[in-house]
């Protein structure tokens, strides 16, 4: 789902828009406990609930219960239970005492008593769901009073996150609960501001807002790199709703100049997705500097309104004239593209103002006229994220999951004996990568139908997080190879079905496997021995040991233990292992690497016998001498640490350039650096690489010396001289002697995944939102008044638990096991029609 932040939020998102529209059943999901005894004794560490104590006969609270009962399943969406509870008349405690019967509801997580609320502050579904989230999120979501509170978030913020700031005129209203819920959402990705201060919202704002009126504001404030650089602020236009905020916060997260390199026919943008036209500047390589300063200007001027992207006539031949500045493209199907001569950027923003008005119109008589069915396939639902994309488009598909055993706590461990090797996938049915890679999953299984020693299980995380706690797997997906007897083996590479099915296979062999007899180790080297790995093309490696060589040996054994599942390794130490060796042309201890079935056998000396040594080793033979880069094994070229000598293609490369690139790679020199090659049509981020490198895509093929390790300088080989080894190897001299002229050189930005993995299972702790200001914290912290009148924090009382619980789960991140809480329960409903069996 951008990077890993966003990977499930959009889908999440819609999930509950879905669900917030279904009309509510009104007591079907209201929890009946018959006395406070049962109610405590059934709660659940971690689980949030909503209880009000009743009298068996409480006569003039039906309003209150209407309201509380129809709250219900809205709540239940943030895994929040709504319970009655029954207090018998003899019952004078704290809850069911005179003074609190009906006239609070009490907010617990655990055994834990966050909030009390009076019950004159929930006076109807709104006011119940925003004052429980508000509770639950109240360390997510800054509440502030001045422009001074305001001005120090943004400056804490500034090159960092992003800020949504919201005004709603009164704590509890429609407007207030879209904000929470969508905190409860986006609180990972921004910095969320609440005030209920009208004079604060005068402050903020150019204009002299209606204070009768609830706003929002996005705050550019990751774009401000420098402190005295204001962030800049873009208004929601339409009314505070749900659906408008999500609308708002895809089209800021939306990147601001979209580089179309394709027939901007085929392009489809979050904006169109969305119902939004969108601007393509056209431009060309003389002009492109400054029209891409025009396009930045425009799409700030529209954004929000349109999407802006800039068009290289240079890389898209485009039919039409050559005086043609300006594109539009509508959101309406089959609509052909506008291409138009515009004087000036003020004529291409009214044009597209004028135009957003009478679409928006059309889009609103359609969305009222769409039923349930149609809202499944509206363009609406395409998510950025791919992997979610993917999902989404791809939920009604039934998954073949039959051949794979369902895994519970009561049937783990037994389950693991039951075959020589049970590979166990550990997921969440609600995450869109689980739900991908349980796809990959169910194919492997039906690759491997029929082999006995390998049994595929999954268990869901969803419903069983303490098997997964006691596991160690907290991140989803994980898959494990577990043996009895023996340290469970973690996967580590693509989620591919071949890689997938690969890894199980390799799994099912010893690693090292021993052989006893020349015979097996030349059969082995063939790729012949063992059988059930016979039919698969893997590169073998035979460590060759002699009886004087045991510190090598333990090594390389211990190095197969670390590399089970990722490479064919064998191993030989009987008496005659020097004689086989001395055939190779070594002596013990050796290496022998066989690729292509043996058709080549390299002999390796080991001359190191430290495991991290051997890894490091193995690990590179098995790469190729000049490899294809592709996405999948970028990584493991990169972690040699050695410049590129890389050649650009717009498809295949021809036989003499690949056998002169070849000569190059095998050379001397090749210790030195990585030669390779990369093919556009097949791996098209190429085109972006290139981009990165020269601001456009050069003619190919193009042949760069890049050292991504060091400087970063990026040389191009002489376009008119021929790809030749000769040619190469004396311009790599010139390099090396600082004869040549670096083309570009790249920003020393350190290239990090953009977010950490997510630990799903230390989001679902059992944390708890500190209510009290700490030492230190500021004003703005302070919570506001509710609307009954008590503090939004509460006295000291109204914090006491109600059993002698521990309080040592109360630490951590706060609040954030509510955040593993909703996308569960949200995604778990709606993927219910096709998925219910996760």
């Amino acid at each position: 789902m951008s990077a890993q932040k966003d990977r499930w939020v959009s889908s999440l998102v819609l999930l509950l828009f879905c669900a917030c529209s279904i009309p509510r059943s009104g007591s079907a999901r209201l929890q009946q406990e018959p006395s406070p005894q049962r109610y405590f004794s059934a709660l659940e560490a971690g689980r949030a609930s909503l209880a009000f104590f009743s009298p068996s006969v409480s006569p003039g609270a039906q309003p209150f219960l209407e309201h509380i009962e129809s709250s219900a399943e809205a709540l239940q969406d943030y895994g929040i239970s709504v319970v009655k509870v029954n207090c018998p008349k003899e019952d004078v405690s704290r809850y069911c005492g005179e003074e609190n019967a009906l006239k609070k509801a009490f907010l617990f997580r655990g055994h834990r008593l966050i909030r009390e609320f009076p019950t004159d502050a929930l006076f109807d579904v709104n006011s119940i769901v925003a004052n429980v989230l508000f509770a639950l999120l109240f360390n997510e979501v800054k509440y502030i009073e001045t422009l001074a509170d305001f001005e120090n978030i943004e400056n804490v913020l500034k090159g960092k996150s992003n800020m949504v700031f919201a005004y709603v005129p009164a704590i509890g209203t429609a407007e207030h609960r879209a904000v929470m819920e969508a905190a409860f959402v986006y609180g990972t990705i921004h910095q969320f501001v609440l005030t209920t201060e009208a004079a604060l919202l005068k402050a903020t704002s150019h204009d002299d807002p209606d204070v009768s009126s609830a706003w929002l504001l996005f705050c550019h404030c990751q774009r401000a790199t420098e402190p005295a650089q204001p962030c800049r602020r873009t208004a929601l236009a339409q009314p505070l709703t749900l659906l408008n905020i999500h609308r708002h916060l895809k089209l800021m997260g939306a990147p601001l100049v979209t580089e179309v390199t394709e027939d901007p026919e085929k392009i489809s943008t979050v904006h169109l997705q969305l119902g939004l036209p969108l601007v393509f500047i056209l431009s060309q390589k003389e002009t492109y500097e400054a029209d891409r300063r025009t396009a930045e200007f425009v799409a700030w001027q529209l954004l929000g309104k349109a999407g802006v992207a800039i068009l290289s006539r240079d890389l898209v031949d485009l039919n039409v004239l050559q005086r043609s500045n300006v594109a539009l493209k509508t959101p309406v199907e089959g609509m052909p593209i506008q291409y138009l001569v515009l004087e000036d950027t003020d004529e291409v923003i009214t044009l597209v103002e004028d135009k957003n008005k009478v679409k928006q119109i059309q889009e609103d008589e359609q969305e009222e006229e769409e039923d349930e069915d149609e809202k499944e396939n509206n363009n609406q639902d395409i998510q950025d994220d791919q992997v979610v994309e993917a999902v989404s488009r791809d939920k009604k598909r039934e998954l073949p999951l039959e051949q794979i055993l369902v895994l519970t706590e009561e049937n783990f461990h037994s389950s693991l004996s039951e075959a020589a090797r049970t590979v166990v996938l550990f997921y969440a049915s609600w995450e869109a990568v689980s739900l991908a890679v349980l796809r990959s999953y169910c194919e492997v299984a039906a690759h491997l139908k029929g082999n006995p020693g390998v049994l595929l299980s999954r268990v869901n995380c969803w419903d069983w997080p303490g098997l997964c706690s006691q596991e160690n797997a907290t991140q989803f997906p994980t898959i494990r190879i577990y043996k009895e007897g023996q340290q469970p083996v973690t996967y580590a590479g693509m989620w591919g079905t071949e890689e997938l099915s690969s890894f199980i296979l390799l799994s099912q062999v010893s690693c090292p496997l021993r052989l006893t007899t020349v015979d097996e180790a030349e059969e082995y080297l063939r790729g012949e021995f063992p059988p059930e790995l016979s039919s698969h093309h893997h590169t073998s490696l035979l460590g060759v040991f002699s009886t004087a060589t045991c510190k090598a040996r333990e090594a390389f054994e211990e190095a197969g233990n670390i590399l089970s599942g990722h490479v064919r390794m064998g191993m030989y130490f009987e008496d005659d292992a020097l004689a086989l060796s001395q055939k190779y042309s070594v002596s013990p201890p050796a290496l022998l690497v066989a690729r292509s079935g043996g058709r080549s056998v390299e002999g390796v000396a080991l001359s190191k016998h430290s495991v991290q040594d051997m890894v490091q080793m193995i690990r590179y033979k098995l790469l190729d001498i000049f490899p294809e880069i592709t996405v999948p094994n970028l990584p493991q070229y990169l972690q040699l640490g050695k410049p590129f000598l890389i050649l650009f293609s717009a498809g295949d490369i021809s036989q003499m350039e690949s056998k002169e690139m070849l000569k190059v790679a095998k050379g001397r020199p090749q210790q030195e650096f990585v030669a390779c090659w990369l093919n556009l049509k097949k791996t098209p981020v190429g085109h972006g690489i290139l981009r990165t490198y020269f601001s456009t895509t050069p003619s190919l093929p193009v042949l760069l010396w890049v050292n991504l390790h060091a400087g970063g300088q990026v040389f191009t080989f002489p376009s008119e001289q021929s790809i030749t080894e000769m040619n190469i190897l004396s311009w790599l001299e010139k390099l090396q002697a600082g004869l040549e002229i670096p083309s570009s050189t790249l920003s020393e930005e350190d290239w990090k995944p953009p977010l950490p993995a997510y630990d799903f299972l230390q989001m679902m702790e059992h944390s708890m939102p500190e209510l009290f200001p700490q030492p230190g914290d500021t004003p703005a912290q302070q919570p506001p008044k509710s609307p009954g009148g008590d503090s939004a924090g509460g006295d000291t009382a109204s914090r006491e638990e109600p059993s002698q619980e521990s309080t040592a789960g109360g630490g951590g991140s706060p609040g954030r096991d509510l955040r593993g809480t909703a996308p569960r329960l949200a995604a778990r409903d709606k993927q219910s029609k096709r998925h219910s069996e996760l």
